[in-house]
């Protein structure tokens, strides 16, 4: 019997979310029901160190966190007022034990847990570096360098030694890191990952997303800015500014798909973003229809823009099966063919003999779209126009999320009339990447500058590739090829 993955949601996978909390008697439950309510970042692998100032305790598993946290002799075991926490997708790289998230080492001046978000583009070179210097790697992440150059500094504190790491490193990323005496929370200078601060029964959070402080009743506070450092500790909440100033490149992708919905991400509902992406693609691409269905789930919001805005009916034309996991025991080859039936099926009523528009938040490799749409007209579509809330997705991501290289990219390979056509629709649209600016209050991409990270659309990547340009490596970057 073959363990695999018949589905292949043919989606963008963020890889990570992170949660840390300082000072309250429950930390590690907080954490556990923070990383749940992160689940959609990752769902591979899950960690959780906690601290009473003088031990630490650490439970990581393969799996979910409802699977890895549910037991009541865990989380007792991990006793202490402080914890940090992560939830993990693998990217081209082996899912195994010694890859999931917080790490954890003994260091000069005690116990550091450190767990990240993002990617950093020239991991490579400074492992290169420090392994030339004796240090020894126990994972193939790139988080790991992040460790061995705190160890390696000479700074006095632990604060500086994290500040003199980060100004050695180029990427995206948010991190969360725990010593005996307090949490730290940072962001990289141009903000592509999102973290944000919170606070509950007088003690702070920070979490990749506020769905994380909505799920344990805490307080919003604010976003940690770009380039910003907090530490939380017994006296509170300091802010530092380690880094110099650059441009905002929040990753637009995460108000297309990434985050939850019910998010509030850089001061917008992530919800609401997803309602205007799709009245915006409206505008550009109405077509004669009878019918606006979305694809589910991440299709839905903008479904409902989509239909709002075209004065269309919309319903519920594809349903989810929500208890499908990501893995499935294949007893007979046959079964892979039934991959995405066994996910959605259609809801014949509101399809048969309709002109039927599909809104989708993107397509990738397009695997899982022509097989929704064989779907639709087998069950007496009259047409299918298939709209999709993001510009073409051409370009490779490398700043923490798990992208097919280019040549698997469909929108790099084919026009958009290719595309239909090898889909199967009557027409495709995309949302436009000015349409999408729009939507999110700007007046275009270029008016007065980008003001996200857009690279997986245009190619326009705001933080140097290092590793890559000096590797020719043509995928997501991961230290395993280094190892190989």
């Amino acid at each position: 019997m073959k363990i695999t993955d018949p589905f292949d949601d043919d989606k963008l996978r963020e890889e990570c979310g992170v949660f840390g909390i300082y000072g309250h008697p429950d930390a590690a439950p907080h954490t556990a029901l923070g990383l749940h309510a992160l689940q959609h970042r990752g769902q591979e692998a899950a960690g959780i160190v906690t601290s009473n100032g003088q031990q630490f305790h650490a439970h990581r598993d393969l799996g979910q966190v409802g699977d890895i946290f549910s037991s009541q002799q865990v989380i007792g075991r991990l006793a202490g007022h402080s914890a940090i926490g992560h939830v993990r997708y693998s990217t081209t790289g082996e899912t195994a034990l010694r890859n999931v998230q917080p790490l954890f080492a003994e260091l000069q001046f005690g116990g550091f847990a450190l767990a990240h978000n993002g990617n950093l583009t020239n991991a490579l070179a400074r492992r290169r570096e420090l392994v030339e210097r004796g240090s020894l790697f126990q994972s193939t992440m790139d988080t790991e360098v992040i460790v061995h150059l705190v160890a390696t500094s000479r700074a006095s504190s632990v604060v500086d030694r994290m500040i003199g790491a980060l100004r050695q490193i180029e990427g995206a990323y948010s991190l969360v890191g725990l010593t005996d005496t307090c949490v730290v929370g940072v962001r990289d200078p141009r903000g592509v990952r999102p973290l944000v601060l919170g606070r509950i029964d007088g003690s702070h959070i920070v979490a990749s997303e506020t769905c994380a402080l909505d799920i344990i009743g805490a307080e919003f506070v604010r976003d940690v800015e770009p380039g910003e450092m907090v530490v939380l500790d017994k006296s509170g909440v300091h802010s530092l500014r380690p880094f110099p100033p650059a441009p905002r490149r929040f990753c637009v992708f995460e108000y297309i798909y990434f985050s939850r919905p019910d998010s509030v991400v850089e001061g917008t509902s992530v919800y609401e973003a997803r309602k205007r992406i799709g009245a915006e693609l409206s505008r550009e691409s109405q077509v004669p229809a009878d019918v606006v269905v979305p694809v589910p789930d991440s299709g839905v919001p903008a479904a409902i823009g989509y239909a709002e805005c075209a004065g269309l009916p919309f319903e519920l034309g594809i349903i989810r099966n929500h208890y499908v996991g990501r893995t499935f025991i294949e007893p007979a080859q046959q079964i892979r063919h039934l991959g995405v039936k066994l996910k959605h099926n259609t809801n014949r009523s509101m399809l048969e003999g309709k002109r039927v528009v599909l809104v989708d938040d993107s397509i990738v490799r397009g695997t899982t779209s022509i097989k929704i749409v064989e779907m639709v007209r087998a069950v007496g579509a009259t047409e299918v126009h298939m709209r999709i809330a993001a510009p073409p997705t051409a370009h490779s991501c490398f700043y923490g999320i798990d992208t097919p290289a280019r040549e698997e990219l469909l929108a790099a390979q084919m026009d958009l009339d290719g595309m239909a056509r090898h889909i199967g629709v009557d027409s495709l649209a995309f949302v436009s990447l000015d349409g999408l600016y729009r939507a999110m209050g700007e007046a275009g991409r270029n008016d007065p500058a980008p003001q996200y990270c857009d690279a997986c659309f245009t190619g326009d990547y705001p933080i140097r590739l290092s590793d890559r340009e000096e590797n020719e490596q043509p995928a997501q970057l991961t230290l395993l090829a280094e190892l190989a």
